[in-house]
This record gives C-alpha cells, sequence and structure tokens, in this order.
C-alpha cells in the first residue's frame, strides 16, 4: 500500500496565472489541433460516444463546426454502419455511388426510396452503371398515381447536362449555374455512372469552411467499439462504410483485453486511425501508445453521470490525469494526441483541459441538450429537458447487453436487471438549442483564453501555462457573488 504525495487535481481546484499578451483581438488565434496524427481539427472538440448523445445528427453537426462526432455502439453494426453512411454522405465535393432506381421502378417506389435515404432525387439506371435519366422530388411531388412508371416523369437521357470524372469544384459550380441546374452526373471514360455532383454540396462547402473534411470532401466521422472479438468484425465494416477513426470503448482502457484488442485492430487494419482509452495514469497511457493507439483518450469517473469511482473507489481527478496521460505519451517515445473525456462543464474547463497538454476534450453531458443529440425529450413544469444516461448506467448496461447478443448468437441469455452493477446514472439536462451555439459560447471562451495566456495557438498555451491551487473561497470568489442574479 502506498499513498502518493500529490494531491490530485481537477479544474475547479486550479486557475491558469495571465501572461503578457500580444493579441489586440481574440479573433487573431487559431483553435486548430490535431485529433490524430492524420486529422486535424479546425476546434478542438469531440462529442461522446454515449447512445444520448451522438449518432449521425450530431456528428453532421459537429464536423461541418470543425470538430467530430463518435457515433456510439449500442446499436446494431447494420445500424452503427447507417449512421456512420448518412454522415458520410450529408456533403461532399461528389456522391460517390449515388441512390438509383430502375427506370421500370414505379413513382411510389422512387417516393419510398427518397424517403428512406433522405434525399432529394435518384439516379436512373438499366439496372446496371449506364445513366438513363434523373428524378427528384420536383417530378414526383404532384403525380397523382404512384403505380407510373418513373420513366414516365424522370429527365431522358438527351436532356441530362454531366461532367466528366476530372471535374473541379469551380468548373462544376459554373456548369450548375449556367444551366441552372440541381443535381450533376458524374461520368467516366466509358459512359459509366461514378458519381453525382450536387447544387446544394457546393452551397454546403461556402457556408462551412471550417468544417472537418476527408479527401474527398465528405465529412469526418468517428465510430466507437467494444473489445469482444466479433468486435473485429464491426471495425471491418465501419472502416468499409466510410468511418475516419475508430475508438476502443471501455471503462477501464489499461486492462489486457484492451491492449491485446488494439494490437489485433493494429495487426488487421494497419492503416486505420485509432483511439483508445479510457485511461487515468501515465502507466496506462504509455502502454496504450507502446501498443499502437493513434491517440489516448484519459478520463475515469469525471463525467457528470458517472459513478465509477463511488462504485469501485478508482479514479484520478481529471487535471491530474490529462497531466500524467501525457507524460505517459512522451515516456513512450510517440507523439500523439491525448484526448481529455469529461468533466467538462464550462469554456475554462475547456481551456485548462487544453493547457494542461490535452489536444481536444470530449464533451458529452453539455451536448445531451441540444436538439441534434438522440436523447428523448421530456417536459417538467413546462421546461424541456433532455434524457442523457451513462453508459454505465442501469439501463444502458441492459441495452448493451441486448445488442451483444443480436450481433453474436452464441452470446449467454441476456443478464437480470438485479446482476447488473451500474456505474453511471440517468438524468434530465435542460434543453439547450442547436450545438452550434453551444460551440460557439464554447469556442468564444477559448479565444479569450488563448489571449489572456498570451497564446495564438494551443501549443503555446501550453508552453505558457502556470497553474496556480486555489482554496475553496478562491472558487467562491470566482464565481459571481454579493449579488442578486437578474
Amino acid at each position: 500500500m502506498k499513498i502518493r504525495p500529490t494531491k490530485g487535481l481537477t479544474f475547479d481546484d486550479v486557475l491558469l496565472v495571465p501572461k503578457r499578451s500580444p493579441i489586440a483581438s481574440r479573433q487573431d488565434v487559431d483553435t486548430s489541433t490535431w485529433l490524430t496524427p492524420t486529422i486535424p481539427l479546425r476546434i478542438p472538440i469531440v462529442s461522446a460516444n454515449m447512445d444520448t448523445v451522438t449518432e449521425a445528427a450530431m456528428s453532421i453537426a459537429m464536423a461541418r463546426a470543425g470538430g467530430v462526432g463518435i457515433i456510439h455502439r449500442f446499436m446494431s453494426i447494420e445500424g452503427q454502419v447507417k449512421q456512420v453512411k448518412r454522415v458520410k454522405r450529408a456533403e461532399g465535393f461528389m456522391v460517390e455511388r449515388p441512390y438509383s432506381i430502375s427506370s421500370e421502378a414505379s413513382i411510389g417506389e422512387a417516393r419510398q426510396l427518397m424517403s428512406q435515404h433522405e434525399v432529394g432525387g435518384l439516379v436512373v439506371t438499366n439496372g446496371k452503371s449506364e445513366l438513363v435519366g434523373l428524378v427528384t422530388q420536383r417530378d414526383i411531388i404532384l403525380a397523382s398515381d404512384d403505380s407510373a412508371l418513373v420513366s414516365l416523369v424522370m429527365t431522358p437521357p438527351d436532356q441530362i447536362i454531366s461532367a466528366r470524372a476530372d471535374i473541379s469544384p469551380e468548373e462544376a459550380r459554373a456548369l450548375l449555374h449556367e444551366h441552372r441546374l440541381e443535381k450533376l452526373p458524374v461520368i467516366d471514360d466509358n459512359d459509366q455512372l461514378v458519381g453525382l455532383i450536387t447544387a446544394q454540396d457546393i452551397v454546403k462547402h461556402n457556408r462551412h469552411p471550417d468544417a472537418t473534411k476527408d479527401d474527398k470532401g465528405r465529412l469526418r466521422v468517428g465510430a466507437a467499439i467494444g473489445v469482444k472479438p466479433n468486435d473485429v468484425a464491426r471495425a471491418e465494416v465501419l472502416l468499409a462504410a466510410g468511418a475516419d477513426l475508430l475508438v476502443l470503448d471501455i471503462a477501464h482502457g489499461h486492462a489486457d483485453h484492451c491492449v491485446d484488442m488494439l494490437k489485433t485492430l493494429r495487426r488487421n487494419f494497419p492503416d486505420a486511425q485509432i483511439v483508445a482509452g479510457n485511461v487515468a495514469s501515465k502507466e496506462g497511457a504509455r502502454d496504450l501508445a507502446e501498443a499502437g493507439a493513434d491517440a489516448i483518450k484519459v478520463g475515469v469517473g469525471p463525467g457528470s453521470i458517472c459513478t465509477t469511482r463511488i462504485v469501485t473507489g478508482f479514479g484520478v481527478p481529471q487535471l491530474t490525469a490529462i497531466m500524467d496521460g501525457v507524460e505517459g505519451v512522451t515516456e513512450s517515445g510517440r507523439d500523439i494526441p491525448v484526448i481529455a473525456d469529461g468533466g467538462i462543464r464550462t469554456s475554462g474547463d475547456l481551456v485548462k483541459a487544453l493547457a494542461a497538454g490535452a489536444t481536444s476534450v470530449m464533451i458529452g453531458s453539455l451536448f445531451a441538450g441540444c436538439e441534434e443529440s438522440p436523447g428523448s425529450t421530456v417536459i417538467r413544469n413546462g421546461q424541456k429537458f433532455k434524457v442523457v444516461r451513462g453508459m454505465a448506467s442501469l439501463g444502458a448496461a441492459m441495452g448493451r447487453k441486448a445488442v451483444e447478443e443480436e450481433d453474436d448468437e452464441s452470446a449467454e441469455s441476456q443478464e437480470d436487471w438485479n446482476k447488473v452493477v451500474p456505474e453511471g446514472v440517468e438524468a434530465v439536462v435542460p434543453y439547450r438549442g442547436n450545438v452550434d451555439e453551444l460551440l460557439y459560447q464554447l469556442i468564444g471562451g477559448l479565444w479569450s483564453g488563448l489571449s489572456y495566456g498570451g497564446a495564438l495557438t494551443i501549443k503555446e498555451l501550453q508552453d505558457n501555462a502556470e497553474f496556480m491551487e486555489i482554496t475553496p473561497a478562491g472558487i467562491r470568489e470566482s464565481h459571481s457573488h454579493d449579488v442578486s442574479r437578474i
């Protein structure tokens, strides 16, 4: 038995000492960072892989803002793949393998496909890759006979303006404008359909210049997986669907089966970007880095709905955990990012986490109240709330068990409710509107934080950072006091 000579610190235990600053305007600072060594972000924020926080809608909003979302794993493999594909198809210079329909299909079938895939049009083919027409919502919206053939209402091939595969974004924009088009099919040298450029995607590109995108102009998205053998198959199909990174999702990442799974993934998918965690010690971060992780997720128990520290007695206050994690990565000899996961309540917490050495933060409960989160909405005393739950809560644990049995027919039958020991709670958080509004407040605080630190970049903030421990009186003084708030 031993007791560490130093105290564990969390965000409220410290303040950053202001530094002389050359920054005249907070707009001059740069908040860009790295999620992994090959994935840059314009803002250092990731939405958590929780089933009441991140599915496609949240991931799309996060990527458009310059961050990224991680699709949770508490659904079937097919369901998770569908979520990833929705994000990858949300925008991009060219839609590869656009949704298609046969010219012999009915208008009713076209309506159903457009509704199912949430698109405004379909390419019409001859059953192969040869383009024979285009059909859009405009063509069918007033059609009274759903049994009529698509070929009767589609734009015929002799009236379709198409482009070659080497067309540039500027050329595509000019062509769409010249002919007042909504959709521009892309044809290869063999006159086979290879993609579709839409006017909406061009507009989205201009509207979200800081969006996190891959080399094809599609929004980036991550996907979480577990550490069981069948999760290797889940990883394979998620990567094939376009997931830009995998997040190895386990509460105690410094466990042999987590390290073994990480090594397996690295062998099977050498080019994949893999985030591993969670850990809260120098040794945990070092071991995962040495096992091949591309980023380390740090945090055991700091989340607002996590009770791991109370149930198990284990955990490390988050600021100390971040610093220890960074030290462990340095000891490994690898230069990979650290993601601070949990405990972020304010923009000041965000600044402190970055100053401590994290390159980004993962946020759950704050985002759970946003419109884009998949959590259920409830009304209490006339006020709107959204449901959030820890992924080790009772309901989440039972839901996870059901999904595991669905994916693995050899799995044991679902545990009884009374055999689950939860390490999280289910709760409600205030409805907070669109996530863009919350992100603006967080990043606005980061802009100001960088200016107080005399730093133009997050790296300079880390180099300049000087923390000071404060007393409970200092914490009280930091908040508004001696006034009645309006």
